[in-house]
């Protein structure tokens, strides 16, 4: 299981990779993993600001249907629209092709309850 050093991560298994204000976000390696093959997926939003620990989007696997939750507070300003054809790419690749949003950080973001990977890796066991 993959687990990459330059990403942040959540307690909730979503991953986070910052680059100048912009954050790109996926679910962990761990995570799907568990989930079970990915069949469907649909944002919530749609280039909007919103806020940390909201419900971005519903996933439905082989296994379940799960939430996932903005670790950041921002606006939305991408959607990966290749997981619409091939949600699979969750499955195959969730640290590349298989990211699922991107988001433009708020000023006022909070981002004191990002793990580091070291720290995901202990959460995980």
């Amino acid at each position: 299981m993959s687990t990459p050093s330059e990403l942040k991560y959540t307690k909730d298994h979503e991953w986070i990779k910052i680059e100048n204000n912009v954050a790109t976000i996926g679910i962990t390696d761990f995570a799907q993993g568990e989930l079970g093959r990915h069949r469907f997926c649909r944002c919530r939003f749609s280039r909007r600001r919103t806020k940390r620990r909201r419900c971005f989007r519903k996933c439905r696997s082989s296994k379940t249907v799960s939430d996932l939750y903005l670790p950041v507070s921002g606006k939305v300003i991408e959607f990966n629209e290749a997981l619409e054809d091939e949600p699979e790419l969750v499955n195959t690749d969730p640290y590349g092709k298989g990211w699922i949003i991107k988001l433009e950080i708020s000023a006022d973001a909070d981002q004191s309850e990002l793990l580091t990977a070291e720290q995901y890796q202990e959460l995980i066991g």
